[in-house]
């Protein structure tokens, strides 16, 4: 019971885990801007710490160390940047030319409007450590899924590898256009990675329909 008391307890009309939470929101925000300022591998704890207004051991009281503090601060911002790609497709309407239009605009505007986020999105987060590289793989596939699940043709059945290539050459288009201080303007980088995108909303080839079909009725190898 008395555990019970202290876990509801409120300080400022937040209880315990309320408050906890709060500290964690405010370490993840403030280490997006630390990462994006002085990239992952020079930020301290001490740093990111300073910049959220705690102490250390707030960090610790949330996180194990500073890859789980990274792969929340890249979570934080691909899902946010991928739930704004997807209010974007939604008001383009039903065509997927259009849709995948507006959800590339949405993509390069939130990397442009907000850099810290942005380099920690495509920079930040390669080759820091194998759980951290797991946790960016999720999330391509993620994107990957939503994307085509989108614009894809109605009953196209989804092709993981073709996914990947996408997502993957489209932010190298990024990065490139980051690196070169967002040149050319928005509506050219759009359209370049258009034609990237287009394979995600295009029909398969005949043969390769064929084969995907096999692929579905083909019965399963014998143990």
């Amino acid at each position: 019971m008395k555990a019970e008391l202290n876990h509801s307890r409120s300080y400022r009309g937040l209880t315990q885990d309320e408050r906890r939470a709060e500290r964690r929101a405010r370490l993840v925000t403030a280490a997006i801007a630390v990462y994006g300022e002085r990239g992952y591998h020079q930020a301290t704890v001490k740093a990111v710490c300073e910049a959220a207004g705690l102490t250390e051991r707030y960090f610790y009281e949330s996180f194990v160390n500073s890859e789980a503090l990274l792969i929340d601060s890249f979570n934080l911002v691909t899902y946010s940047v991928l739930g704004d790609v997807k209010r974007a497709a939604r008001e383009a309407g039903r065509g997927r030319v259009a849709r995948l239009r507006a959800m590339l605009h949405a993509y390069f505007s939130s990397l442009q409007r907000e850099p810290q986020s942005a380099r920690v999105f495509l920079v930040e987060i390669r080759g820091v450590s194998r759980a951290v590289d797991l946790a960016f793989d999720a999330a391509l596939r993620a994107i990957g899924h939503e994307v085509a699940r989108i614009v894809a043709p109605p009953g196209q059945p989804g092709d993981e590898l073709l996914q990947a290539g996408v997502v993957g050459g489209v932010m190298h288009i990024a990065l490139r256009w980051i690196d070169a201080g967002y040149r050319p303007g928005i509506e050219s980088v759009v359209d370049s990675a258009l034609q990237l995108g287009m394979l995600l909303s295009a029909r398969p080839a005949r043969g390769a329909r064929a084969r995907a079909a096999g692929a579905l009725t083909a019965p399963a190898p014998s143990a």
